[in-house]
């Protein structure tokens, strides 16, 4: 007996690591598959929404800023130009504008852009190595102001053209005006078209929950008949949405967030280059700031979460429909 009670405990003690294996085989499996094709798919769709979410929130506020520099800038600085004429000694009459801006109440400086200034802003369209006394160049005079005195430019106007009749003053505001207008439009257009994105999106995973659903259409109806809670069912489509959700966006936002680095990065390694010129004119330096990439985050967590609340909201529509089946139809 000793004997045999002794093999029985030999074969139980060589049982208990295969049974534990068996047991630790034998956890319950999700009811949504956590990796295949449509998961993957969906992924993808949701950073391609991401992303482009992340490029018009970039560029509305990227152009959001430039609008406030440009209305900064007129209520700072005008300019004075001086038309070259024939017997018109072009460094006295700069002269004269200069010294009678000076005079001006409301006028902090003057300064006369120099050859090389001016040639710089005519090479895209004239090359390099200017000569500009042999060209008829028109010569500006910038004219700094003080934003909450400025000075009575009507006055300003008659005092210039009375000294020198080819001086003409341009104070920018009706070219700055339509530009802000257009940026205005700008911004209009960019959140009409991440509104479309953001629809977009619940869209995507609306079809993509119920697509889901149905593939797993006989785990979720016997959980929900032997009294499982629509929270619950609810609860592990949320989690699984949540994840493809954030992993996408996050995808996506990184992608943006490279997209302006590299803009801004160029930018400033070509700051002296007349593509570099244009673009800073009117982007200043492609920098969207610490609102736009808090903008891009805020993208990112609004994504996930649309896409749980949306495919919770959906597979609780979707278990009120079971209920109301018959059985026959069932």
């Amino acid at each position: 007996m000793t004997d045999a009670a002794s093999r029985v405990a030999e074969k139980k003690t060589a049982l208990r690591p295969r049974l534990a294996r068996r047991g630790a085989d034998t956890r319950p499996a999700a009811i949504v598959p956590p990796g295949n094709v449509a998961g993957r798919a969906l992924m993808t769709v949701i950073a391609i929404m991401t992303f482009l979410a992340s490029l018009t929130l970039g560029a509305v506020t990227l152009v959001t800023d430039t609008a406030a520099i440009w209305e900064s800038q007129i209520s700072r600085e005008i300019t004075v130009q001086v038309r070259p004429d024939e017997g018109l000694d072009m460094a006295q009459a700069l002269d004269t504008v200069r010294r009678i801006a000076l005079a001006m109440p409301g006028v902090t400086g003057a300064d006369v852009m120099d050859d090389a200034a001016t040639s710089r802003l005519l090479s895209p369209w004239l090359g390099e190595g200017l000569d500009l006394d042999e060209l008829p160049v028109p010569r500006l005079v910038l004219v700094g102001i003080d934003e909450s005195a400025p000075p009575d430019f009507n006055d300003l106007r008659a005092k210039l053209t009375g000294a020198v009749p080819q001086a003409s003053l341009d104070d920018h505001r009706a070219w700055v005006s339509r530009l802000v207008s257009m940026a205005n439009a700008t911004v209009l257009v960019g959140l009409g078209i991440l509104a479309l994105v953001l629809i977009a999106t619940v869209l995507t995973v609306v079809f993509a929950t119920r697509g889901a659903m149905s593939g797993n259409r006989q785990i979720v109806e016997v959980l929900h008949f032997v009294g499982a809670k629509p929270g619950f069912i609810a609860g592990e489509f949320e989690r699984h949405f949540l994840k493809l959700g954030l992993f996408g966006a996050l995808a996506g936002g990184f992608a943006g967030l490279l997209v302006f680095l590299a803009m801004g990065h160029w930018t400033a390694a070509n700051m002296a280059t007349p593509e570099a010129d244009q673009i800073s004119a009117l982007f200043g330096s492609f920098a969207i700031g610490w609102k736009g990439y808090a903008g891009i985050l805020a993208v990112v967590v609004v994504v996930g979460t649309i896409t749980a609340i949306t495919s919770r909201f959906t597979v609780t529509r979707q278990l009120a429909a079971i209920d109301m089946l018959s059985p026959v139809e069932r």
